[in-house]
C-alpha cells in the first residue's frame, strides 16, 4: 500500500522538478538592469538557437556598423542615430557628438528656469501646464512616458493634441485650468507636418482670443531650418530645440521630443538617459543568452515563423504602462510593415500589434484568446513592485490586505496575470514575458531601448528597411490630393453659385476623382446643414 502511494507521488514530484527545470532554461535574468524575460511558455530548443545563430550573428554585427555611422536607411541614404541621442560618445563625428550633448545641456538649463520662475508668461505668471502639439512618434512616445511617469508631484501637467480633429483640440484645450499658465511645445521634424501645424494655429487663435502673446508661451522642436524653426526664429517663439535628419520620430524620445517634457514635467531624465545606456550596452552582446533583445528577437522570429500572419498581443499589468500597446504598434507595424525586403522582393511583411493592460482586458480578450483562432501570441509584461511614487502612497495604501492571509490588491494583479498566461498554455498558446522590478524613469528608458533594439534585429531577419515609411508618406500624398480636389470643388461651387451636388460638378472631374469628390461634398453639404441649424 505504502509502495503503491508513493508511486504517484515521485512521478508527480519529478514532473513537478521537470516542469520547473523547463522553466529555468527559459527564464534569462540581467541583473545590471533589473529586468528579466520569461519565455516559460513559448521555449527556445537547442536546435533553434543553433540553427539561427549566423542569423543572429549577422544582425548584431549590422547593429554595429549602423551605431558606428554607416548608412542604415538605404532607400533615403541615412544614418540611423537614435542610439547616439544617449550617448553621445557613438556618435561617428565630433560634430555631432556636440550637437547632441550641447541640446541635452540646453533642455536642463531651459526645464530649471521654467520651474524657478525665471521664463515666465506673457502675463508674468509661472508656467504651470505643458500643451505638447504633435502626431505619430512626435506624442506617442511623450504620451506613453508622460502617462507612466505621472505624479501628483509633477512640476507642470501634460495634456497632448495629436490629431488634425478640431472638436478633439478644443476639448484638449478646455481641459487646461489656464491658458495663461500653459506653455505650448510644437513638435514636427520636418516642420511641415500638416496635422501638426492645423493644432498649432488652432491652438495660436485659442490664445489669441484669450487676449495672450502665443509666441510668448510657445517652444518649438523640429529640424534646423525647417518652416516651423523659422517661423519661431520670425515670431521670437521662447525656445527653439533641435532634432536631426539621423533621428526618427517613432526612435526620437531620447531626444528632445521626449526630454523637455520630461524635464518639464519634474522627472530625471538622465536616470531616463542611462536605463536607455544600459540597455543598449547590453543588448548589442553578441552572445545570444546574454543579449536581451537578441532574445526576443529570436523569440518573435520563431513564434512568428518569418510571416505576416500572426499579431503580437501586449498585455503589460500594470495601469501606467497602459499606452505601451498604442507605443509598440507604431515602433513594430512603421518599422516592419513593408511591401518589399531590401533586395527588392515582394515580401509585405509586418506584425501586427494589439493590446490594452491586465486583468482589464482579460474581459475582453481573452475569450476569443483562448478558444479562437490561434494566429497570435501574447507579450506580458510583469511589474513587481507596486508603488511608484511616495506621494502616491500617502493617498491609498497600497499594501492594503484585501483578503486574509496578507492577500493585496497588488497580488490579485499577479495573480490574474499569472491565471491568464496559465489559461492560454492549457490551450496552446504561448506567450512571452518581461519583467520589470518597477516603474521608474530607468526601467521606462531602458524598455525603450529594448524594444527599439528588438525591431532592428527582428528587421535584420526578415531583410526589411525598418528605418523608412513609404507608406505613410503614400498617404500624406493621398490626403494633399483629397484636399487639392476640395479646393477645386469649392471654387466651382463660388463660381456657379450652386447647391454643393455631386450632379452639378461631376463632369469637371475625372473618373478617379468622383468617389472622392463624393465624399467630399458629403460633408460639405452636412456642415451646411448644420451651419444653418443654429
Amino acid at each position: 500500500m505504502l509502495i503503491f502511494l508513493c508511486i504517484p507521488f515521485e512521478t508527480n514530484f519529478i514532473s513537478i522538478m521537470d516542469n520547473f527545470q523547463k522553466f529555468k532554461n527559459n527564464f534569462f535574468e540581467f541583473p545590471e538592469i533589473g529586468i528579466s524575460l520569461d519565455f516559460g511558455s513559448a521555449p527556445f530548443t537547442e536546435s533553434f538557437l543553433a540553427a539561427e545563430k549566423e542569423r543572429a550573428k549577422l544582425a548584431v554585427d549590422s547593429m554595429l556598423k549602423l551605431v558606428a555611422g554607416s548608412i542604415a536607411n538605404p532607400d533615403e541614404n541615412q544614418l540611423v542615430g537614435h542610439y547616439w541621442l544617449r550617448n553621445p560618445s557613438l556618435a561617428p563625428s565630433a560634430e555631432i557628438k556636440t550637437a547632441i550633448s550641447t541640446e541635452i545641456e540646453k533642455i536642463k538649463n531651459f526645464a530649471a528656469k521654467i520651474h524657478s520662475g525665471e521664463i515666465k508668461t506673457s502675463s508674468n505668471q509661472p508656467f504651470k501646464h505643458i500643451l505638447l502639439i504633435g502626431i505619430g512618434g512626435s506624442a506617442l512616445g511623450p504620451m506613453f512616458v508622460g502617462h507612466a511617469l505621472k505624479s501628483s508631484t509633477d512640476k507642470l501637467d501634460l495634456k497632448i493634441i495629436d490629431n488634425t480633429d478640431p472638436d478633439g483640440i478644443a476639448a484638449t484645450i478646455k481641459a487646461i485650468p489656464s491658458l495663461k499658465q500653459t506653455l505650448v511645445i510644437v513638435i514636427s521634424k520636418s516642420g511641415s507636418t500638416k496635422e501638426t501645424r492645423n493644432g498649432e494655429l488652432l491652438v495660436a487663435n485659442a490664445f489669441k482670443r484669450a487676449l495672450l502673446d502665443f509666441p510668448r508661451h510657445a517652444v518649438a522642436i523640429t529640424m534646423k531650418d525647417s518652416a516651423l524653426d523659422r517661423r519661431a526664429a520670425a515670431s521670437g517663439w521662447l525656445e527653439r530645440f533641435h532634432i536631426w535628419s539621423h533621428t526618427g520620430g517613432r526612435t526620437s524620445q531620447t531626444s528632445a521630443v521626449g526630454l523637455l517634457p520630461g524635464a518639464l514635467q519634474g522627472w530625471d531624465t538622465e536616470s531616463f538617459l542611462q536605463g536607455a545606456r544600459d540597455m543598449d550596452e547590453l543588448t548589442i552582446r553578441p552572445q545570444t543568452v546574454l543579449n536581451p533583445a537578441l532574445l526576443l528577437a529570436l523569440a518573435i522570429l520563431r513564434l512568428t515563423k518569418s510571416k505576416s500572419d500572426r499579431s503580437m498581443v501586449v498585455l503589460p499589468y500594470k495601469d501606467r504602462l497602459e499606452l505601451l500597446s498604442r507605443y509598440l504598434q507604431q515602433l513594430f507595424m512603421e518599422s516592419l510593415g513593408k511591401e518589399r525586403d531590401l533586395d527588392g522582393k515582394t515580401v509585405n511583411q509586418g506584425l501586427a500589434i494589439y493590446g490594452n493592460k491586465g486583468s482589464t482586458d482579460q474581459h475582453a480578450l481573452v475569450q476569443q484568446l483562448r478558444d479562437g483562432p490561434n494566429n497570435f501570441f501574447t507579450l506580458f509584461i510583469e511589474v513587481l513592485k507596486d508603488d511608484f511614487y511616495k506621494s502616491e502612497r500617502d493617498l491609498c495604501d497600497t499594501d492594503l490586505e484585501v483578503e486574509e492571509g496578507g492577500i493585496t490588491a497588488g497580488d490579485y494583479l499577479q495573480g490574474f496575470y499569472l491565471g491568464t498566461r496559465r489559461a492560454l498554455e492549457e490551450k496552446g498558446r504561448e506567450s512571452i514575458t518581461v519583467v520589470l522590478p518597477e516603474i521608474s524613469e530607468y526601467t521606462i528608458g531602458a524598455l525603450i531601448a529594448l524594444f527599439e533594439r528588438v525591431v532592428g534585429f527582428y528587421a535584420s531577419f526578415i531583410n526589411v528597411n525598418c528605418y523608412n515609411q513609404p507608406g505613410v508618406e503614400a498617404g500624406k500624398k493621398a490626403a494633399a490630393e483629397a484636399l487639392e480636389i476640395k479646393k477645386r470643388a469649392a471654387k466651382l461651387i463660388a463660381e456657379k453659385n450652386c447647391q454643393p451636388n455631386f450632379e452639378n460638378l461631376q463632369e469637371y472631374f475625372s473618373a478617379n476623382e468622383q468617389a472622392t469628390l463624393f465624399k467630399i461634398l458629403q460633408r460639405i453639404k452636412t456642415s451646411e446643414i448644420k451651419k444653418h441649424s443654429y
